[in-house]
């Protein structure tokens, strides 16, 4: 084994772009000469990616960090902890006293230093300054994240990502391309593009830049570089208003933009959503989607609700919930509004109880269940293209674990199939023969794969 100037534990929780900023310190810290391993017995440093979204979630990242110190303190190496992104981001300096099990909090904007943070850490000492990856990716699967933009300028009332994150701030084409063009070529056959508001991307670029300047033409240039290896682009975390009609006419005449929109509405009823500091209304956005599924054959739409805001009536809250059952979503998250400390929201008079939040949050569960579960049932008897991500063991033998291109990777179930020459990164023609929750099982017709 070759020799390393240390040993690296990466703990990831939260959402898929932790997961992308991760794998940029991933790459950063290998070209830096660290080496990655898999438990806290082995590491000279554990590297912890926080989530503080939510209070649930800051709650986990402390937890976490407090169980990856019990590990260092009843083991026999004495890794030091290196805490990172949203909880550092959001607490800052507070942070230092609260957790002196923490060696070195790290946030957001300060991540790409993180070869200089662990140097200092662990004593490293560098003749010269590591070397910097042009293209910072580690992926080995068949699908990849592939962040575009960072930060947030809308300030819904219930949300701390722009006070985490900063203000929006798109990245240039030219470095979103080429990312896209090494993950392609590493074997990676699905690209999900992803920020936290994904639709507005390069409205904040100079006037004069070269390129593409909106997502519709981004899309259209990831498309060309996937277009040999048969590969697929989709696009999460739009908002109604990105939505424009050169996005709608790219997803609908562009082949490997997949026709699956993510659009996070939390709710239909303007008061509430000007409470929210959000726009729209239920006549509006079931206009959107109807304009949708008309347009793109075979539209597919994931969405948000958020129940349980400040002052939400049982009459509103109805009203969330024949929106929800009018518009059929194919996949729907449900969250119960949590009083998050700094939002405007949190100031609201008339809040929630928990009780009636969390009985809220079921009958809407229950409904996006029943509605999602349908929509996965409807798809058996059908033939589709999946791209194979796993090989699973179970207790009748080995099978295949893969998506369908209606199924965001994580996130809307998956497809079984019974173990055939296919491997990961495949994609492969598959009759759908059964379905389960979310979940669809197949077999493979067509091994003729897409390389």
């Amino acid at each position: 084994m070759e020799s390393s100037l240390g040993n690296l534990l990466f703990v990831t929780l939260g959402c898929a772009k932790n997961e992308v900023d991760t794998d940029r310190m991933r790459s950063l810290l290998a070209a830096g000469g660290y080496r990655e391993v898999d438990s806290v017995e082995d590491a000279d440093a554990v590297l912890i990616n926080t989530c503080s979204f939510l209070a649930s979630a800051t709650s986990e990242s402390i937890e976490c960090t407090l169980d990856v110190a019990d590990e260092v303190a009843g083991g026999v190496r004495g890794a030091r902890i290196i805490m990172c992104g949203c909880l550092p981001s959001r607490y800052g300096d507070e942070l230092a006293g609260e957790l002196p099990e923490v060696a070195a909090f790290v946030r957001t904007d300060e991540e790409d230093a993180i070869v200089s943070v662990v140097d200092g850490v662990l004593g490293v000492s560098r003749p010269e300054p590591a070397f910097i990856p042009g293209v910072k990716r580690t992926v080995e699967g068949a699908v990849a994240y592939l962040k575009i933009s960072d930060g947030c300028n809308r300030f819904c009332s219930f949300c701390a990502i722009p006070y985490i994150r900063g203000r929006y701030r798109s990245r240039s084409a030219e470095a979103i391309v080429a990312e896209a063009r090494e993950l392609l070529a590493g074997g990676v056959r699905e690209l999900v593009l992803i920020g936290q508001d994904t639709g507005i991307w390069g409205k904040d670029l100079p006037k004069d830049t070269e390129g593409p300047s909106t997502l519709a033409q981004l899309l259209r240039a990831v498309a060309a570089e996937a277009r040999p290896y048969g590969a697929w682009v989709r696009v999460l975390y739009l908002q109604p208003e990105g939505m424009t009609d050169e996005l709608i006419a790219t997803i609908r005449d562009v082949d490997e933009v997949l026709p699956y929109i993510d659009i996070p509405v939390q709710h239909c009823n303007p008061r509430i959503l000007r409470a929210m500091n959000r726009t729209g209304s239920a006549e509006e956005f079931e206009e959107l989607f109807s304009r949708l599924r008309e347009e793109i054959p075979g539209m597919v739409i994931r969405s948000t609700a958020l129940v349980g805001f400040p002052s939400e009536t049982d009459e509103e809250f109805e009203e969330l919930l024949g929106f929800m059952d009018r518009v059929g979503f194919d996949y729907t998250s449900v969250f119960a509004y949590s009083q998050e400390e700094g939002t405007a929201a949190a100031r609201l008079d008339d809040q929630i109880n928990e009780e009636t939040k969390v009985e809220r949050a079921q009958a809407a569960t229950d409904l996006a269940e029943a509605l999602g579960f349908a929509a996965t049932a409807a798809h058996v008897g059908e033939r589709a293209r999946v791209i194979v991500d796993g090989v699973e063991e179970t207790e009748d033998g080995i099978e295949l674990i893969g998506h369908a291109w209606f199924q965001a990777p994580d996130s809307d179930g998956a497809v079984h199939l019974d173990a055939t020459e296919a491997a990961v990164g495949d994609i492969v023609e598959v009759e759908f023969t059964d379905s389960f929750c979310y979940e669809l099982v197949g077999h493979v017709v067509d091994e003729e794969t897409a390389k």
